[in-house]
């Protein structure tokens, strides 16, 4: 687990006194009720507070055209509410026993994919986003029994970052700062572990593409294609997301790598498989995705006007 060395401001510490005895209180109550407080605070950041509101509601409108106004606002604040769930049931993870958390998902789908390609002896790159609850999803492979590592991005408060590695090393992950990916994935591979990246942020220190995503162009981290295609690494796209239920389903589908002798060509045409991928099970819960992150803030100079950020 990396530590920060960054000093701390008050601010810094102040939110993290906040946040930990927010967390001290939801420990003490179940789990479906700490996940309607997280709903709850996902309601009052899209209304009244605003927190990104006017950035969630133009991309839901971006990517679902055909939605009425009155749609799009309903899916945001249902956006809203299934991040503030992720966040709570997140915070509360560590304590959590392996059968509680196993508990916790109704269904599997595809966990064959992972098996076999674990089989290969080469580890495994798990290609997610951030769709559904994707810290629970790690959370479920490490209960599993799999060795697992995340490759995640480093937090603005170093505080709050610190605490967030101790409490997914608590509940079986490793981390790899994105920033370290190049040097420490090839090494954990190598170990046959099974490493997750995320396909719909960028990554320092990984290189990025543009590809379509809901039909406009989106900077897309390059390294789960790469490191297949260089280490012969099998990769397998897995989502978490929330059943009307309460519980959860982890579906989990193979990516196929294939070679043609063109390397960048190659490379370019996985990270579209895998956001292609992301994009149908979006389809599927698209209000359980990560709106609020501007997914189309960077493009190419030559992008048309009317495919540009909305």
């Amino acid at each position: 687990m990396a530590e920060s060395h960054r000093v701390p401001t008050l601010s810094h510490r102040l939110e993290y006194a906040a946040t930990r005895a927010a967390v001290g209180v939801l420990r003490l109550v179940n789990w479906r009720v700490a996940s309607a407080a997280g709903a709850f605070l996902g309601r009052l950041a899209y209304r009244p507070f605003g927190i990104r509101r006017g950035v969630t509601e133009r991309q839901i409108a971006a990517a679902f055209p055909n939605l009425s106004s009155a749609d799009v606002a309903v899916m945001a604040r249902r956006s809203f509410e299934s991040l503030g769930r992720t966040f709570i049931e997140a915070a509360v993870l560590p304590g959590t026993s392996r059968e509680e958390i196993l508990a916790r998902y109704e269904r599997v789908d595809g966990w064959e994919h992972l098996e076999a390609a674990r089989t290969k002896g080469k580890g495994v790159i798990l290609v997610t986003g951030h769709l559904g609850n994707w810290e629970l999803g790690g959370a479920f492979v490490s209960a599993k029994g799999v060795p697992f590592d995340a490759v995640t991005r480093g937090m603005a408060n170093p505080l709050m970052e610190e605490y967030v590695g101790r409490t997914r090393h608590e509940i079986g992950m490793e981390v790899i700062h994105d920033s370290d990916a190049v040097r420490k994935t090839p090494r954990a591979l190598r170990e046959e572990r099974v490493i997750a990246m995320v396909s719909d942020h960028d990554a320092l220190g990984l290189a990025s593409t543009f590809v379509p995503f809901f039909g406009r162009p989106a900077k897309t981290p390059r390294g789960p294609a790469v490191f297949a295609l260089r280490l012969g690494v099998p990769l397998v796209f897995v989502v978490s997301v929330r059943e009307p239920s309460g519980r959860y389903a982890l579906l989990l589908e193979p990516i196929v790598v294939a070679e043609t002798g063109e390397r960048e060509a190659d490379v370019d045409a996985i990270v579209l498989a895998y956001t292609q991928q992301l994009e149908r099970f979006i389809q599927r819960y698209p209000a359980q995705y990560f709106w609020q992150h501007r997914r189309w803030r960077r493009q190419p100079p030559d992008t048309p006007p009317h495919l540009g950020e909305p």
